[in-house]
């Protein structure tokens, strides 16, 4: 769907909007942004078997055969496995598979090309990984549902704010597809884990990460420096971390 500075498109797997606020911006700049969606999806996608990810995993390319952001995923990806003592894990599944950060470091991606163009105000949504820059009006702040996980039709809280990024994993449309690295199984204990702290795929990756810890993940995550956490428990209790509050309407 295309409106001025407002846009949404199909692209790795799930509808992504974009929501650019500031009048003076040439619309265009979306095209330039969706287009880095689509080469983060090419190259990185699982489920096609020419993306440079797949072709790595199976031997027919090395990582310097690669595009550049090929190494710096995974480089990062290395280092978040350290971080969370190896909840985060490119092969939590046995193969290959980035996803838990390459989905909120391609809205980041996107965001920095919005930013590089002059774009101020402005969120991304990814299907539950976001960035918020600015504001979408004087004396507001962006409004980001997040979904229930038993009840699609619901919300399970508003979080409100500027300049941060949230990102959130749980038994949404795919169903059990965390797996905990350690046990080759899904974990028990949460339904969803969401976080907000200023970048969006460490956001995705720590998201991921304390889902995967099952029930240990909530305390985990209350404790990460610079990060929130609203996590939502099999028995429907709402943990949080203290500074959650600033961002929480409901």
């Amino acid at each position: 769907m295309r409106n001025g500075r407002f846009r949404v498109e199909h692209i790795m797997g799930m509808p992504i909007q974009i929501d650019v606020r500031d009048t003076a911006l040439d619309a265009a700049v979306l095209d330039t942004a969706f287009d880095w969606l689509r080469l983060v999806d090419q190259t990185f996608s699982t489920y096609k078997p020419d993306s440079e990810i797949s072709r790595l995993a199976r031997g027919e390319l090395t990582i310097a055969e690669c595009r550049p952001e090929v190494d710096e995923v995974l480089t990062r990806c290395a280092q978040l496995r350290v971080e969370t003592a190896g909840y985060f894990s490119v092969r939590a599944a046995g193969e290959l598979d980035p996803s838990g950060l390459v989905k909120g470091w391609a809205v980041g991606g996107a965001a920095d090309v919005l930013h590089a163009a002059g774009a101020r105000n402005f969120s991304i949504n990814a299907a539950g990984d976001v960035v918020l820059r600015g504001r979408p009006a004087d004396g507001e702040r962006w409004r980001i549902g997040i979904q229930h996980p038993l009840q699609p039709d619901k919300v399970a809280a508003v979080l409100a704010g500027e300049d941060v990024a949230i990102a959130t994993s749980g038994v949404y449309e795919r169903g059990a597809h965390v797996i905990d690295p350690h046990t080759g199984e899904p974990p028990a204990g949460l339904l969803s884990a969401t976080i907000v702290g200023p970048d969006p795929g460490t956001a995705d990756a720590y998201a991921t990460a304390t889902f995967a810890m099952g029930e240990k993940g909530p305390e985990w995550a209350a404790a990460l420096s610079g990060y929130e956490t609203l996590c939502i428990t099999t028995d429907h209790v709402v943990l949080t971390s203290p500074g959650i509050d600033r961002f929480r309407v409901s």
